[in-house]
Order: structure tokens, then C-alpha cells, then sequence
């Protein structure tokens, strides 16, 4: 418990002191955002702000860590390991994007394909990885069943032997992965929203972890036949909380009118680290439930671009459900303040993680 609130505590106070230090090097450096034409034109006003603040979340997250555990003599577990990886590795990828945008001066970086190539690296190598080390239980951080609360009783492996099934699981890693990565992407649009939004996302589960290491199977519990058998969940939690003190701090700066932008560097690195946790964690499906804001607003993007074709080809004039889309920027162009839109986005993403939470504690009382 002491390493989960050092973490947290240390990773705070390296955003929220350093920060501006970071926003003074961007500067000299030029990492600065270059705003879209097309785009809510009130967004103009930005262009030149700092951008890959996700640099500072990210180290946040690793000093948090390891010095929480150095500072109570741990060793950090292969868990823990992997959703860095997953963090450290697709924020890299974010890296890239962001770096070529700066440099050539344009609002666009790296190609679809490629991006989808780094992710699909950084996350078959995941996934490889999280099947294998197993404890003297003989249980590994990943497994290769689909899990909602817990696993459920579909596993790859099983259904489709030890080749086909590997496969099929390697693609269901790059699924959850991409799509979360993605996700948290595509709701970085506005000061503030997917770093509030991820606050709350990510804490949910600090709260699973430390709730999976109370109940750990082996281990005098009060449920006895609901525990659960996940590997090193509280340095699970551990990373979480390490995550949500760098974002806490973070958004001091990232909050209207933003100072420092995350950029992909942030958001495809949170994205991995929380599809790393509900992978790690086998609360793979509840993933849906918590990260709800990220769902809806790249639903919103889906079925803005469907309907667009579909009318398109039916009429040959394409039209829209949204003024724009992802639907945050609809309801900016209705005329509502930007803090406004966010707040209640904060609210939508926090109802999704408390619905998630309460999901997981039911099942656990009933199990």
C-alpha cells in the first residue's frame, strides 16, 4: 500500500513541478502544435503551443515507479514490466508521429499504415511476452482466455490448439490494444478532456488492483470462491497510481487554456498503458464499460463516416450526423464553452468508470 501512494505522490510532483521546465525546453526545441484548417476555427489560437507533453507523463510514471519501489525495497514484478513496455513502447510510436509533425511544420505525421504497424509490434510483442514467465503457481501475467470480470471460459488456446490459438490471441491483443490506444487518441481534442477523462480510467484500476491483491486466491479472504488468481496485482496498481499522480499534476498545465499539449506521445502511451492494465488485470470486456468515453466518442467518428458514405453512394451527395466529428467537436460548434463540453465529458467518463466499478464489485459479491 505505502509503494502504491509513494508512486503516485512521486509522480505528481514531477509534473506538477516540472513541467514548466519541460514547456521552456519544447519551446527551444520547437515542439510546438500545428492546428488543423479544417478544424473549429476558435482551435487557431493554439497553434504554437508546446506539444508532447506525453515525454513528461511518461517519465513521471517510470521515476514514480521505481523509486517507490527502491524506497520500500521491492523488486518490480514482470507485470508491472510489461504495462511500462506497453506504455513506454506505443508512446514511442506516439513519439514519432508527433516529432515529424513538428519538424515538417504540418498537422500530419506518420501514415495510417505505419502507425498501425508500431502498434501492432508493440503489441504482439506484449502479448508474447505476458503468456510466458510463469510463478511457482504457474501462473503468467496474461492469459489466453477472453475475460470480462475474470476469465470467462473461452480461451484460444483451448478452442483452437496451441498455433491457431496463439494467433488468434496475438489478434485479440492487437485489438484491445489499437482500439484503446486509438481511442484515447482520438478524445485528446479539446484542453483537458482525455487527461480528466484518463485520471479516471486509469484509477479505476488502482482500485481493481489493490481490490485483486486483497482477494487473492491462497489467501485468507472473506469470498473465498470468488477470488481471484491474477498475477502481481498490486504492483499493477502500483503503475496505475503512478500514472494517474503524473496525469493529476499534468493537467494543471493541460487544463484550458492549455500550456502543453500530451500529443500522440500522451495519448497512444496512456492508451497502451490502460490496455495494458485490463489485460493484465483479465478484466478485458469490463475495458468497454470504464473506458465508455472513449467508445463514444470514436463511435461517434465511426458513424459519422459511415452515414457519410452511405448517403454518399445512395445519393451521391454525402451527408452528416454530427457538425463534426468526434461529437465533442459538434457540441463545441453548437455554441458551447470549450471548459463546458469538457466538465461534461468528465462527467460521462466518470459515470462510465463508476458503472465499471460497481460491475466488477457485483460480480465479486455474487461470485
Amino acid at each position: 500500500m505505502r509503494a502504491v501512494l509513494m508512486a503516485g505522490g512521486i509522480s505528481l510532483a514531477f509534473t506538477l513541478f516540472g513541467t514548466p521546465a519541460f514547456i521552456w525546453l519544447f519551446k527551444r526545441w520547437g515542439w510546438r502544435q500545428f492546428i488543423r484548417e479544417d478544424g473549429p476555427q476558435t482551435h487557431l489560437t493554439k497553434r504554437g503551443t508546446p506539444t508532447m507533453g506525453g515525454v513528461i507523463i511518461i517519465l513521471a510514471t517510470l521515476v514514480g515507479y521505481f523509486v517507490s519501489k527502491l524506497f520500500n525495497f521491492e523488486t518490480p514484478t514482470i507485470s508491472a514490466l510489461l504495462a511500462l513496455f506497453m506504455m513506454v513502447g506505443l508512446g514511442f510510436v506516439g513519439f514519432i508521429d508527433d516529432f515529424i509533425k513538428t519538424h515538417k511544420e504540418r498537422s500530419l505525421g506518420l501514415s495510417g499504415w505505419a502507425k498501425i504497424a508500431g502498434q501492432g509490434v508493440v503489441a504482439l510483442t506484449f502479448g508474447l511476452l505476458a503468456i510466458r514467465f510463469p510463478n511457482s503457481q504457474g501462473v503468467t501475467p496474461a492469459s489466453t482466455a477472453i475475460s470480462g470480470v475474470r476469465d470467462t471460459g473461452f480461451d484460444f488456446v483451448a478452442v483452437f490448439g496451441p498455433i491457431v490459438g496463439i494467433a488468434f490471441f496475438a489478434l485479440w491483443i492487437y485489438i484491445l490494444v489499437a482500439g484503446t490506444s486509438n481511442g484515447v487518441n482520438i478524445t485528446d481534442g479539446m484542453d483537458g478532456l482525455a487527461t480528466g477523462s484518463t485520471i479516471m480510467t486509469i484509477g479505476a484500476y488502482a482500485v481493481i488492483g489493490f481490490w485483486e491483491f486483497n482477494q487473492a486466491c491462497g489467501t485468507v479472504i472473506e469470498n473465498a470462491s470468488a477470488c481471484y488468481p491474477t498475477r502481481d496485482p498490486l504492483d499493477l496498481a502500483v503503475v496505475a497510481s503512478a500514472v494517474v499522480g503524473a496525469l493529476i499534476g499534468f493537467l494543471w498545465y493541460n487544463t484550458s487554456p492549455a500550456q502543453i499539449f500530451m500529443g500522440d506521445t500522451g495519448s497512444l502511451g496512456l492508451g497502451g498503458a490502460l490496455a495494458a492494465l485490463a489485460i493484465l488485470s483479465h478484466t478485458e470486456l469490463l475495458l468497454v464499460l470504464i473506458g465508455g468515453i472513449y467508445v463514444m466518442i470514436t463511435g461517434s467518428v465511426i458513424i459519422q463516416r459511415v452515414f457519410f458514405k452511405v448517403t454518399k453512394w445512395r445519393t451521391g451527395t454525402g451527408r452528416r450526423v454530427f457538425i463534426m466529428s468526434p461529437i465533442h467537436h459538434h457540441f463545441e460548434l453548437k455554441g458551447w464553452e470549450p471548459i463546458t463540453v469538457v466538465v461534461r465529458f468528465w462527467v460521462i467518463a466518470g459515470l462510465c468508470v463508476l458503472g465499471g466499478i460497481g460491475t466488477f464489485y457485483i460480480e465479486w459479491s455474487y461470485g
